[in-house]
């Protein structure tokens, strides 16, 4: 009945970076929004942080992607990269513990950039909300420079 004083949430950029439309990333997973809605960041920096508080429920054994629940019950994936996957953890390092509450900032996982791109991969970043059935709106920003655990990326608000 008083929908319009939900609150409003936002995530911040995980990584510095230019933040882009999710149609514009070179992968039809993301580009199409199968995983998920949200924004996504051609990433210039090497340290991927949390973009929100919560708890770190997930880092995949390859550490290319981390997963979070917020205390709102938003569900948020952060896929480092397109294909890094491939990489079996090579270029990537692990700094948080799966299953730890982290704040937002807190760093998660720091990449080697130049091996990274010798290999080939983009860090072109996608950040998603997960679990749209619990998202009643989102907005995410787009074509502008973002710094890692400062700039909002994504505003939303559950149902």
């Amino acid at each position: 009945m008083f929908g319009f004083l939900k609150k409003s949430y936002e995530l911040l950029a995980p990584v510095t970076g230019k933040a882009i439309d999710l149609s514009q990333v070179p992968d039809e997973v993301f580009a199409q929004k199968m995983a998920g809605d949200g924004v996504a960041i051609d990433s210039t920096g090497d340290t991927f942080v949390a973009p929100a508080d919560g708890n770190l429920t997930m880092i995949f054994k390859t550490n290319h992607a981390f997963a979070m629940t917020l205390d709102n019950g938003a569900e948020v994936l952060v896929h480092i990269g397109l294909d890094t996957v491939e990489l079996q953890g090579e270029g990537f390092e692990r700094l948080a513990t799966e299953g730890s509450d982290v704040k937002a900032g807190t760093p998660i996982v720091r990449v080697n950039r130049d091996f990274i791109k010798e290999k080939g991969y983009s860090l072109i970043t996608p950040i998603l909300l997960t679990n749209p059935d619990a998202i009643k709106e989102m907005s995410a920003v787009k074509d502008i420079n973002v710094e890692a655990g400062k700039n909002k990326v994504i505003e939303y608000k559950t149902k």
